[in-house]
């Protein structure tokens, strides 16, 4: 464990404190509060850090040196600072670290340079998160919690000594997209794809007709020439139906024809008497394996045994 030289116990109450660097990460824009507040606890505590508890803002700076007030002379609540900074075993590069989880429901102010250019300060009101590597300065107070002897320390205000940049989720810094002359109304903010997956299924209807009380796929569209090789004899199309589609215009005193009517569907009793008349005229026609044979043991008297491959008992 260090061994400060300035304890909690040991500063006062509504002093200020001014620590410099480069901005490493930072949460001002809101709390954190909720289950980002749960899971931020769960990996101070695995970093064998305290667990903060309650809402709170986080800011952590590298290269960070206290700006004091008089450096032969420094205060105690400085020395209570500058003595917490520590190294990052990870990021020696960094060199002094200084971090600060600030409790409460006030964010605090954060002042960039004026667009005036006369080295005065506006107040940041967009609400963005601050970018990283910002040149920065952290306004720390001195407070004294309720029902507890030691001293706290509170992020009053963050000084942003260039032109501000802003933490952006996709990547793209607004600054240099407003170089290019590309001004973005408002803040993007990025979309959550939907897997294609997750889409409702959508069953599509098969169309279907009705033929003889049964139900058959109805059929697709089809060339025309490829619709009449598909046709039996007695549904062949006339062939000016098969015509180029733009006709000759008729003349202006011509009376145009009736168009023919169409053609009647067959019922189901017609049908089965043209079958049958089919059939009864094929019957004596002859076959490749002989005409009508006499009775045989699967006939019955006086029945004739059908055309065809015969088995004789």
């Amino acid at each position: 464990m260090t061994n400060y030289s300035i304890s909690a116990s040991q500063i006062t109450e509504g002093k200020n404190v001014f620590i410099r660097g480069k901005l490493g990460f930072a949460v001002l824009a809101r709390l954190i509060d909720g289950a980002e507040l749960v899971a931020s606890d769960q990996r101070k505590t695995q970093n064998g850090m305290t667990p903060v508890g309650k809402p709170h803002i986080t800011a952590t700076i590298i290269h960070a040196e206290v700006q004091f007030a008089d450096p032969n002379n420094p205060t105690p609540e400085e020395q209570f600072v500058s003595e917490r900074r520590y190294d990052s075993p990870k990021r020696p590069e960094t060199g002094p670290n200084y971090s600060i989880d600030s409790k409460g429901s006030t964010l605090p102010v954060i002042a960039i340079p004026s667009s005036k250019g006369d080295g005065t300060y506006d107040q940041d009101e967009s609400g963005q998160e601050l970018a990283q590597g910002l040149d920065v300065t952290l306004v720390l107070r001195t407070y004294k919690p309720k029902n507890f002897n030691n001293r706290g320390l509170a992020l009053e205000q963050v000084i942003v000594h260039e032109a501000p940049r802003y933490y952006n989720a996709n990547g793209v810094d607004r600054a240099e997209l407003a170089a290019r002359g590309i001004v973005l109304n408002g803040t993007p903010r990025p979309l959550q794809a939907t897997p294609a997956s997750a889409a409702p299924a959508v069953a599509m209807p098969v169309p279907t007709e009705v033929e003889d009380g049964l139900s058959f796929p109805a059929p697709q569209p089809a060339s025309a020439s490829v619709a009449v090789a598909g046709q039996s004899p007695d549904q062949t199309a006339p062939a000016t139906a098969l015509a180029a589609p733009v006709a000759a215009a008729p003349a202006p005193d011509a009376v145009p024809a009736a168009a023919p009517a169409p053609a009647q569907p067959e019922s189901l009793e017609q049908k089965l008497a043209r079958l049958e008349a089919e059939n009864a005229s094929l019957k004596d026609a002859g076959s490749a394996v002989g005409s009508p044979v006499a009775t045989g043991p699967w006939n019955g008297p006086g029945q004739a045994q059908e055309a065809g491959i015969t088995y004789q008992g």
